[in-house]
């Protein structure tokens, strides 16, 4: 299934033709050069890796692998698997011209990373009492059993890390294409922080 990488800009709003205000993501998307295409003779599976952005520093596999499409460096690179590979040959690009206004889409991102966090934050518990001298308000308190079964159950909720997770949200309507800007508007909100990296699918 062919998609684009993109870049989250941020959020906005825009009015629709009755009226309507809709919250959308602002996303620049592509134009990916395809970077190598990939068949079964050669890789066992077949595919066309893209690449998006620039980065001030790339490393000499890199900047080998790039030279077959003239680039000197590249932000990200990711494949897409694809049925029909003689369509596509390297160099070519991928723009948001292979979307159109009503399409439904999955947007693929890291969220943000909140470290280590407590489980009033991570879990959204209640806490304890916040007066009468109690000295547990954010604090876990008792999470194993008694003697039976003298163990922490399987799934309970805990501090630790949270976020920096990989996320998928479906079903995404484009409600707005600007191609000349390479610009992408989604109703709705998408993982990450601004400037994250996403991927962007057509939704099955």
């Amino acid at each position: 299934m062919i998609g684009i990488i993109g870049k989250k800009i941020g959020m906005s709003q825009i009015f629709l033709e009755n009226g309507n205000v809709v919250p959308v993501s602002l996303i620049k998307a592509g134009p990916c050069p395809i970077v190598q295409v990939k068949d079964e003779k050669s890789d066992g599976y077949r595919a066309i890796q893209l690449g998006f952005g620039e980065r001030k520093r790339v490393t000499k596999p890199i900047v080998g692998h790039l030279k077959r499409v003239n680039l000197k460096s590249i932000a990200r690179l990711f494949e897409f698997r694809v049925k029909e590979i003689e369509k596509y040959k390297v160099g070519d690009r991928i723009d948001v011209s292979i979307f159109a206004n009503g399409d439904k889409v999955a947007v693929t991102g890291l969220t943000k990373g909140r470290g280590f966090s407590g489980g009033m934050k991570k879990w959204g518990w209640t806490g304890g009492p916040a007066t009468h001298g109690s000295m547990s308000h954010r604090r876990m308190g008792s999470v194993g059993s008694g003697s039976s079964p003298g163990r922490v159950l399987k799934g309970k909720t805990m501090p630790g890390r949270y976020g920096n997770d990989t996320v998928t949200v479906k079903n995404l309507k484009v409600v707005k294409i600007e191609q000349e800007k390479n610009l992408l508007y989604l109703k709705g909100a998408v993982p990450g922080a601004k400037n994250g990296y996403l991927i962007i699918t057509k939704a099955k």
